[in-house]
């Protein structure tokens, strides 16, 4: 079953502004010249697009650990180069919230309820299967992230939408590099 694709946790941003979502009370000191407001607004959001993040990596491995098949080493290989970047999102991500006075909230549990993206099926065998799934995440990701790009740019936070379009760049390029698997003779119509 897949779960919302927007990217977005439902009007949390909406609620940001009306002031029901925005706690700058639980908001850590901090000398940032961001406003409060901002910064309790950017948190969360940033906290989702982490949940999404952790989700990919832990898709990547569910790939690199399970593909089978004549391109095995291939794969295996590009599957664990790609978590291994998605690992550093992770990082850019969980410490861009702290940096702003918020809490990193990466558990499994929280992942679990919050991820975007869609469930990785668990009985994919072959490399083809495994590229196609890690395809559709990559993509759903970089959407995601796209989407905070823009709720950053509102929120008049450069350094986070910085944050979220070098991840973009990253995202787009390992999803290259997997599509090129599924390209091989054929065209976009």
């Amino acid at each position: 079953m897949s779960r919302i694709t927007t990217g977005r946790r439902p009007s949390a941003a909406k609620e940001s502004r009306n002031g029901a979502g925005a706690d700058t009370a639980r908001l850590y000191p901090t000398k940032n010249d961001l406003p409060a407001a901002a910064r309790a607004e950017a948190i969360p959001l940033l906290n989702q697009r982490l949940a999404d993040c952790i989700d990919l990596q832990t898709q990547c491995k569910q790939a690199h650990w399970n593909v089978k098949g004549p391109h095995f080493i291939a794969l295996h290989k590009l599957f664990d180069e790609i978590n291994e970047d998605v690992e550093e999102y992770v990082d850019l991500l969980a410490e861009r919230a702290v940096q702003l006075g918020g809490i990193a909230e990466g558990t499994v549990g929280i992942v679990a309820k919050r991820s975007s993206l869609i469930d990785y099926p668990l009985t994919l065998v072959t490399g083809e299967e495994h590229v196609a799934a890690l395809s559709d995440a990559l993509a759903a990701f970089g959407r995601t992230v796209r989407i905070g790009i823009e709720e950053m740019n509102e929120l008049e936070d450069a350094d986070s939408a910085d944050i979220l379009t070098e991840i973009s760049r990253g995202a787009d390029k390992w999803l290259w590099f997997v599509e090129a698997h599924q390209q091989a003779g054929s065209e976009e119509r």
